[in-house]
């Protein structure tokens, strides 16, 4: 570790919770997160109903929305790869319906990208050469029974140009392909990603034809149109190229005049406008590459919820490589505040739809009684909320502070599963720890204040992998004493319904039934016979009660710091201003020994730590309220 970094950590442990605090946490993060519309057509279509489907693309195709036709046939193609049926159905039973056809044009190449990935072709084997190019091959039959069908449709041109490309097709067949697409929408954001790609370095042509090109195409755009986001993408293209680039590098001013244009394109989004989702993440990714952290923040509070799987995927798994960026710029902005500078304020833009929404709805499941999880989560650095649920387990819940606690900031993102960590720990009995939102449901099994096992349904996602859900199945069956781990495996695998599937696995876990209201406000403990509050408390206090607490007694909730007459900020702002310059002229003073110094300074910040704790509790106001009128 560098020594500048040394100096930097207190500057992060002081700042970083602060910047961005008005950031959705990460569990509210989706990735390509349709609109209810969509996912309630992917979710029939995964349960085998493909009505829902083919109301959605006819009405795209009668009033020509054909951007929103393209992201919706895309969806619904790489849903039918995981679960064919009900396309299979709906070919059988309309064969020449045109969004039938296209859906199974779109699946061939998703399908054969699939056998392909994503990798250089490099580290891609022969036999998966073979295949790739084969089933794009057949594809092509079916590409053009979909533009023949619906002429006026440019998403069959989309397809063409991607399977073009697979193909290695010469230069005039792309040609041809693109003039086709720019005939029947010359602004189509799909066709031109697509065209894009074919001219990029890494396939059939070179940064100058594709910054060209991208920069054409934002030229000649309309107003308000994505394709003004074009030339990032190609900026994105360029970063990811394994060559060296030459010093000073050619690309740079256009890479500078690509991201002012996007930035100008996302101002006139709203925050969170899922339309703008995908190239706001791309302009995330270049603002943190260049290092204009500042504006990068920026970019992240206005993709909200809605990361997207490219740009991200080129670097690992998108959803991880999207958090993991947000939380750098998070850290590199706090290293540059000043340590005793105040904290960064979010901009008031009122709250987002994510807090309103889609932040996480959380709560725990202990298998031990409300007294056992009260003493065994003392210090876990939060407030919690406990009910009794039957005679053997516990509910738990986060009881939000008004002031975080400094532990609680150092601590994961999510609350309560870090809670879980803490008091699970040298205890025999775990903690299922579940969490909600309208796109993901999820679990964490907390067991002896480690992870055991995690899981995420979503609503569009593919089957979790057999071996995959198999291990999960199995540490869930040991935890909880099940001989028979195949149900939960079958659990574990299921599609098309987040909510459902996780309440089925806390019922066949044995676990008590979900609270009514779960999934719906964040606090829903509080209405349950029984329910306490274990306020947090300070480390030192915490021990202090997991010492003096009798067994079989739930420890009492510290009474509310009462407010402080003015005697008292008197004599301490006194003292502090005291023992502060004894401190000073001790150390200064070589005639004073250390031990003398040690002390004055210890007792000149155990005063400012009393001061600054009560000014953190004290009322905004304390004037009485105005009388009612």
């Amino acid at each position: 570790m560098r020594l500048t970094a040394l100096f930097t950590i207190p500057r992060v442990l002081r700042h970083s919770d602060a910047i961005g605090a008005d950031l959705p946490p990460d569990d509210a993060v989706v990735l390509d997160a349709p609109d209810s519309t969509l996912r309630a057509a992917l979710a029939a279509a995964t349960a085998g109903d493909h009505g829902p489907a083919a109301e959605l693309l006819a009405g795209t195709r009668r009033h020509a929305q054909w951007e929103r036709r393209d992201t919706c046939v895309s969806r619904l193609a790489r849903a039918s790869l995981h679960h064919p049926g009900w396309l299979d159905s709906w070919l059988e039973e309309s064969p020449q319906d045109p969004d039938a056809v296209l859906v199974k044009a779109d699946q061939y190449v998703n399908q054969a990208w699939q056998i392909r990935t994503g990798a250089r072709a490099k580290h891609v084997e022969a036999d998966q050469f073979r295949a790739f190019h084969a089933v794009l091959r057949d594809a092509v039959p079916v590409i053009s029974a979909a533009a023949e069908l619906n002429p006026d449709d440019p998403v069959p041109w989309r397809i063409a140009l991607t399977q073009a490309r697979g193909i290695q097709a010469p230069r005039e067949v792309f040609d041809t392909y693109l003039a086709e697409a720019n005939a029947r929408d010359p602004h189509h954001e799909g066709c031109h990603v697509q065209a894009l790609q074919y001219l990029c370095a890494k396939w059939y042509g070179s940064h100058e034809e594709m910054f060209a090109f991208a920069e054409r195409a934002a030229g000649q755009a309309p107003p308000g149109s994505r394709l003004h986001a074009l030339p990032l993408q190609a900026v994105v293209e360029y970063l990811i190229a394994d060559e060296e680039t030459p010093d000073p590098d050619p690309y740079t001013p256009r890479a500078e005049a690509a991201v002012t244009r996007a930035q100008a394109l996302s101002d006139s989004y709203a925050p969170g406008d899922r339309e703008a989702a995908g190239f706001r993440n791309h302009l995330a990714l270049v603002l943190w590459s260049m290092s204009r952290y500042e504006e990068a923040l920026t970019a992240f509070r206005g993709i909200g919820v809605h990361a997207t799987t490219f740009p991200w995927t080129y670097f690992g798994d998108p959803r991880e490589e999207f958090l993991e960026a947000r939380s750098d710029t998070r850290v590199e902005l706090a290293m540059r505040i000043p340590f005793f500078r105040a904290s960064p304020t979010a901009p008031a833009t009122g709250a987002p739809d994510w807090e309103r929404e889609l932040a996480p709805r959380s709560l725990a499941i202990a298998s031990t009684g409300p007294t056992e999880v009260a003493q065994a989560a003392l210090i876990c650095g939060h407030s919690l909320r406990t009910a009794p649920a039957g005679s053997a387990h516990t509910y738990v819940e986060i009881v939000p502070d008004p002031v975080r606690g400094k532990r609680a900031a150092l601590l994961p993102e999510d609350p309560l599963t870090s809670a879980a960590d803490n008091f699970t720990t040298a205890e025999d009995w775990p903690a299922l720890v579940l969490h909600r939102t309208p796109e993901r449901s999820s679990f964490t099994l907390m067991h002896r204040g480690r992870k055991v096992a995690d899981h995420t349904w979503e609503t569009a996602a593919p089957a979790t992998d057999h071996a995959e859900a198999t291990a999960t199945a199995g540490a869930l069956a040991r935890v909880y004493g099940l001989t028979d781990p195949r149900p939960l495996a079958h659990l574990l695998r299921a599609t098309g319904d987040p909510a459902r599937h996780q309440g089925e696995l806390v019922a066949a876990l044995g676990l008590p039934p979900l609270p009514e209201g779960y999934g719906g406000e964040q606090e829903i403990l509080a209405g349950l016979p029984g329910a306490q509050v274990l306020a947090r408390r300070g480390f030192l206090a915490g021990m202090r009660d997991t010492m003096t607490t009798k067994d079989g007694v739930h420890p009492e909730t510290p009474p509310p710091d009462e407010p402080h007459p003015a005697r008292w900020w008197l004599l301490r702002t006194a003292a502090l201003l005291l023992f502060t310059a004894a401190a000073v002229y001790a150390w200064w003073t070589p005639d004073i020994g250390w031990f003398r110094s040690t002390v004055t300074s210890t007792v000149a910040l155990y005063v400012a730590g009393k001061l600054i704790r009560a000014l953190r509790r004290r009322p905004v106001s304390s004037s009485p309220p105005p009388e009612a009128s």
